[in-house]
């Protein structure tokens, strides 16, 4: 999932992408979300789109006056057919720009930690395709020159052939007892990386039933992954973990979970809308009125903050009103709108409003006017404390949500073809949402995977489903979920 500064202002200015097999999902998210997104991949061994259809495409799309982003796996020059791409879009009159792209080569050796070339080792490489063109009567490779002209020896495309390849590299000089490795899905969550020699490494392939896509690797540079391995010793490396936050809020847990070696599956459960929009504003006028202004959630603060806004009001609103919120991430949505919390509730449920409004007002809580606005279906315990502790609260309706129907639709797929190992969940709703889009048989089909939430109140509501929470966050964050994984997967795969 590499991708240059360059390539991401190409998608940005997309209006049409077309997309190889090879492409990471979240590259994507790169483009405008009105950009049309065209699937032209190919795969070695399955009937797929052809060449000449491709063309034919980018050729339709620019006649229309769209702009054509090409989005090819790894380097459009190096063995990407980009430039032959390039030349009929000449030949036909259409101008282009060529953005060089992160290589496989340099991708996955990097993340497998074997470097190409190293001083000890090797000064010298050469990159082989074991594709060639159809046309061609015989190999255009020389072995009798390849096999020892350099110290590594990259072959793209060569798993199927590894066994062929490694052979002709004995016969033609280079030592059997050379290291030698293979990398299947490299730079992704789920790469493998497989070493041995020249003489051995066709039988650990079968033996591991590695597929394509991989590289080949040949060179002493390959003993040293030992010492330079870093990817495959991610907490989260190799894990599908479904993302069921909205659609708009999705992209920081996705993020914390690749940086962990994790593959974020984003199946947002769930979409904020408005709720009692006239309720919300008169409240949010009168914001400077109250006390204490308590938040439970980051669409709470969004859309109370949007509800100023549409009044030309700002945080200047609040007057003295103190602010108490409940978790991380709805401090730092206050933040974005220049308001820092006078108190946050570490307790990670609705009751810990009640200690973050005593940690402001003390015993001047009784008689304090409290403004609480939440979700439309929000739990009424924390009104209910705060009444006991003597507060005056107004409850704003300051959102709804409602199910992301699109957003869901892939997750029994996922989970019936076991492409899921733990999904999840950052509020009640959103596990509603997900058990009654699965129906009946919702809590079999997720008895497999690891069930992640963000805190107590969200695993009592996958409980009440019939669910079993594998993982508790501590802290109510993106960043809380993706401890707890980490936590039970150090502890599930030991040292």
């Amino acid at each position: 999932m590499l991708i240059t500064l360059a390539g991401v202002r190409a998608l940005a200015r997309a209006d049409v992408v077309l997309f190889d097999a090879l492409v990471h999902p979240a590259l994507l998210a790169h483009a405008r979300p009105q950009a049309e997104r065209v699937f032209v991949g190919k795969r070695a061994g399955h009937e797929g789109i052809r060449q000449d259809e491709i063309n034919a495409l980018m050729l339709s799309y620019v006649k229309r006056g769209m702009a054509v982003c090409r989005l090819k796996g790894g380097d459009p020059l190096l063995f990407g057919r980009g430039s032959e791409e390039a030349e009929f879009l000449e030949a036909n009159g259409v101008s282009f720009e060529v953005v060089p792209g992160v290589s496989s080569v340099l991708g996955a050796t990097a993340y497998a930690g074997i470097p190409l070339t190293h001083r000890e080792h090797s000064s010298s490489v050469a990159f082989i395709t074991s594709s060639e063109h159809a046309n061609k009567q015989a190999s255009a490779h020389d072995w009798t020159k390849l096999a020892t002209a350099t110290q590594t020896l990259v072959l793209f495309m060569g798993v199927r052939r590894v066994r062929s390849e490694m052979q002709r590299l004995v016969e033609h000089g280079r030592d059997p007892s050379t290291p030698a490795a293979v990398i299947e899905r490299g730079t992704f969550a789920r790469q493998r990386v497989v070493v041995g020699t020249i003489a051995d490494l066709a039988d650990r392939c079968e033996a591991e039933d590695i597929g394509a896509p991989a590289l080949v690797i040949v060179g002493a540079v390959v003993t040293l992954r030992d010492a330079l391995r870093w990817w495959d010793r991610q907490p989260l490396i190799g894990a599908c973990v479904a993302v069921t936050r909205p659609r708009a809020q999705r992209a920081e847990l996705s993020s914390l979970l690749s940086e962990r070696g994790a593959e974020p599956l984003e199946l947002p459960a769930i979409e904020p809308c408005d709720a009692d929009v006239s309720s919300l504003r008169a409240a949010a006028k009168r914001a400077g009125e109250f006390d204490v202004i308590a938040f439970s959630s980051a669409n709470g603060v969004e859309y109370f903050f949007r509800a100023l806004a549409e009044q030309d009001l700002d945080a200047r609103a609040l007057g003295k009103a103190k602010v108490a919120c409940i978790g991380a991430a709805t401090a730092m949505r206050l933040r974005t709108f220049g308001v820092r919390a006078d108190s946050v509730a570490t307790e990670a449920v609705g009751e810990g409003l009640v200690v973050a409004a005593r940690a402001l007002l003390g015993d001047k809580l009784e008689g304090a006017r409290v403004l609480v606005p939440r979700a439309a279906r929000g739990r009424d315990i924390v009104v209910r404390a705060l009444i006991d502790a003597g507060a005056s609260v107004e409850l704003v309706r300051a959102y709804d949500t409602r199910v992301d129907a699109d957003g869901l639709a892939p997750l029994r797929v996922a989970l019936e073809s076991g492409a899921i190992d733990a999904i999840t969940f950052a509020s009640g709703s959103a596990v509603d949402a997900a058990f009654d889009t699965l129906g009946e048989d919702a809590a079999q089909l997720l008895s497999p995977v690891t069930i992640a939430t963000i805190g107590p109140v969200t695993s009592d509501a996958v409980r009440a489903r019939g669910g079993v929470v594998g993982c508790e966050a501590t802290e109510a964050s993106d960043r809380g979920i993706v401890a707890a994984l980490e936590a039970h997967y150090r502890l599930a795969r030991g040292p």
